[in-house]
């Protein structure tokens, strides 16, 4: 499974009752405005705060010696979640621990990304693009916009801006971090609704055959 952020225990009785169900989302690639119960909660197997602490550690060392020498590259492809955090208030409320969406990622070495959202119908739009820039020796923020269209009519409804702060370990296998997603009125550009929440990936290897 992925590795992600440890939820608190108080999640862990429902993680059985959810198992690998998928979270009842419906509209485009990162449109949080359909979310509705009930919420499944995601699977956590890692722990985010000793990823940190290992790049910040690597950093330090770093930052003694040749700054050329991190082979750590957040380049190529990913298996992801984004897990929910502080949405409580959210209309639905949202728990903290709950999956918000899955998929796949692809990091190009131009600055470009690429995202499959598993959470989504290709119905209504379920890849999405962005750009990044690295801001540190293990850190990278990533601006990454979709679009949602009505499935019955193909109108476009809304439009979606994601953004991401994440940390790579620095085995250059996973990452950890936090993202936002603002959607937006296609006809009104107002802002309908806002999200928050932790963000996780583990690098897809060219041996790997379980998805």
């Amino acid at each position: 499974m992925i590795k992600a952020f440890r939820l608190t225990s108080r999640f862990l009785p429902a993680l059985a009752v959810a198992g690998a169900l998928v979270p009842a989302l419906h509209a485009g690639c990162g449109d949080s405005t359909q979310i509705h119960a009930p919420f499944v909660l995601a699977t956590a197997s890692g722990d985010a705060q000793a990823l940190l602490q290992r790049a910040a550690q690597a950093g330090s060392d770093l930052s003694l010696g040749d700054k050329r020498m991190n082979p750590a590259s957040i380049v190529g492809m990913w298996r992801i979640q984004f897990i929910s955090q502080g949405n409580t208030a959210h209309s639905p409320s949202i728990p903290d621990g709950t999956l918000i969406d899955f998929g796949y990622t692809q990091w190009h070495s131009d600055g470009t990304e690429l995202m499959n959202s598993g959470g989504h119908t290709p119905a209504s739009q379920n890849f999405c693009m962005g750009t990044w820039v690295r801001s540190g020796y293990f850190n990278y923020e990533l601006n990454h916009f979709a679009l949602s269209y009505d499935t019955t009519t193909g109108a476009l409804t809304t439009k979606v801006n994601i953004r991401e702060q994440i940390t790579l370990d620095p085995s250059g296998n996973e990452f950890a971090g936090t993202f936002t997603i603002d959607v937006y009125d296609a006809n009104s550009g107002i802002k309908v609704d806002h999200l928050a929440g932790n963000v996780s990936g583990t690098r897809v290897t060219v041996d790997q055959t379980e998805p």
